[in-house]
């Protein structure tokens, strides 16, 4: 049974791999980018897509053709904003810089913690740096973007892979009412 699980998860590694390629954005607004690639993604794919500067986006490709294909923002207003703020800072010649912009400060955090997968998977894992909306963690492990899981007290979401580990975003709890003030996130962290 473990054999079976560890040979699924290489697989779905070397999927996710396969289509990783360098590509150049051609144009590009809040709510989308056309991007001039080697690998052109079928219409209606879901995509990541790293933009130096701007920082991650997920989106659905629309308008694949020869050598470039066009990419629909799946984010939030907050963040159509944001990427808006840092359009027009890049147009004007500043410096543009994702963490800029970002909602809140992280603070670089070192200490030992470890997260529930929802598969129930505990995994030990290291704090690299934690804000009221998410943390950055060091980890072997890296569940699929989009994984819901559970650190300390939080409930998160897999929002990225770097090159030591994840990024989890907290999400909110109650969607239905808006509190006026983000909670502080409960994550217990061992020094």
């Amino acid at each position: 049974m473990a054999a079976d699980k560890e040979e699924l998860v290489a697989k779905a590694r070397a999927e996710r791999r396969r289509y990783k390629a360098h590509c150049k954005i051609a144009d590009m607004s809040p709510g989308g980018a056309r991007i001039a690639c080697e690998i052109v993604p079928p219409q209606g794919a879901q995509v990541v897509v790293y933009i130096d500067g701007f920082g991650r986006f997920e989106g659905t490709v629309a308008r694949p053709d020869a050598g470039a294909f066009g990419i629909q923002f799946n984010c939030s207003q907050h963040k159509r904003e944001r990427v808006a703020e840092q359009l027009t800072l890049y147009l004007n010649g500043g410096d543009v810089n994702e963490s800029v912009l970002r909602r809140h400060d992280r603070a670089p955090t070192k200490g030992l913690a470890r997260f529930t997968r929802a598969n129930g998977d505990v995994v030990n894992c290291e704090v690299l740096d934690l804000s009221l909306s998410g943390v950055s963690l060091s980890t072997d492990v890296r569940p699929p973007v989009g994984e819901f899981v559970l650190i300390g007290q939080m409930a998160g979401r897999v929002a990225r892979h770097h090159e030591t580990g994840i990024g989890i975003e907290f999400v909110a709890q109650d969607k239905g009412h808006a509190a006026p003030e983000p909670a502080k996130p409960k994550l217990f962290v061992a020094r």
